[in-house]
């Protein structure tokens, strides 16, 4: 079950069980919360019970013992190793097996009293993952697609009654990130800016929105492509100045320099570009992004950047040079 059925099927009665996992955990999370509200009064440890892998063992006397004063109890199951395959043997673990075993065996009991909600980041399709998808819900939440935030954060602007145009969204999904989370946080920032009836613009986004330091480096990289040493020198001494550590600067650096030399042996090789670089669903809008750049640089110049950072490195690291005085002269000689 993909998210937009879950939402649907949480309009109807409660199942017992759940299992939701998936990259987007804002989407989990808001699942888990819609749960809670669907189910009503929750009392800690009378009826709403939460356990993690540090008490997993207290799980089966949870079931058992009544919600004294209500008809249900909730019980959430966060980050266990329940769905975590051993890697040493396939077998089951002690505790794996006498979960599911008790599930399987005991399942009208918890659809009577109990409605049992697993919520994990990733899982493995072990025994315990196929008993809860013969008997209950399994739902895996994957980053949503450009589109889909788009949407999503549309859905937030017209609550607020605030207007913003799709390209001005996702001009926020380039400086912001894909991850949901970071993205409604700046979204609600932008309504509060504009106010009621106000209409939210790139240039209030460049105001306002955090940028993600994958986002400041592509504009590092415009200015390295179009020759702008001023800009691109700015670009890094505002990094610098917003105190991010200098050896994630180098490493993001050297990672998008090195999927824009990936992009362009596969445009030279006619392969794909997506493949090459290992993008995510979410991600592919990227490609377009990508071979513009590529198009900055001639020859050599993507590889030799790559050598660059790398001997930056490991002279910074025997003291040979002091590291921001390296980058900013590799930034002037390609600039």
């Amino acid at each position: 079950m993909n998210y937009d059925s879950l939402e649907r099927e949480l309009n109807n009665e409660l199942r017992s069980i759940y299992l939701l996992y998936g990259e987007e955990q804002y989407l989990v999370e808001n699942a888990v919360k819609k749960i809670k509200k669907k189910f009503g009064e929750l009392l800690l440890g009378i009826n709403y019970i939460v356990l993690d892998d540090t008490n997993l063992e207290d799980l089966i006397p949870n079931i058992e013992m009544p919600a004294f004063g209500y008809d249900k109890k909730l019980i959430i199951v966060k980050n266990s190793s329940l769905f975590k395959k051993d890697g040493r043997k396939k077998a089951p673990t002690e505790i794996q097996e006498r979960i599911g075993n008790y599930i399987s065996d005991n399942i009208s009991i918890i659809n009577e009293g109990v409605v049992l909600v697993f919520v994990q980041n990733e899982v493995d399709k072990n025994s315990v993952y196929d008993l809860i998808e013969r008997v209950g819900i399994v739902c895996q939440v994957d980053l949503l697609k450009p589109m889909q935030l788009v949407q999503r954060l549309k859905k937030v602007c017209t609550l607020y009654k605030v207007n913003a145009s799709d390209m001005t969204l996702n001009y926020l999904i380039e400086v912001s990130g894909t991850s949901l989370q970071d993205l409604m946080n700046e979204i609600r920032k932008l309504i509060e800016y504009v106010g009621e009836g106000g209409t939210i613009t790139e240039q209030d986004i460049d105001m306002l929105a955090s940028k993600q330091i994958e986002s400041v480096i592509w504009d590092l990289t415009d200015s390295i492509g179009a020759k702008k040493t001023d800009k691109a020198l700015e670009v890094l001494n505002n990094l610098i100045y917003k105190k991010e550590p200098f050896p994630i600067i180098l490493s993001v650096l050297y990672n998008h320099f090195k999927k824009l030399y990936l992009c362009k042996e596969a445009v030279k090789l006619n392969k794909d570009v997506v493949t090459a670089l290992n993008l995510k669903p979410n991600q592919t809008f990227l490609v377009t992004k990508y071979k513009k750049q590529v198009s900055y640089f001639k020859g050599n110049d993507l590889k030799n950047i790559l050598e660059e950072l790398v001997n930056l490195d490991y002279n910074s690291k025997i003291g040979n040079i002091d590291a921001e005085v390296g980058l900013k002269s590799i930034l002037c000689r390609f600039c």
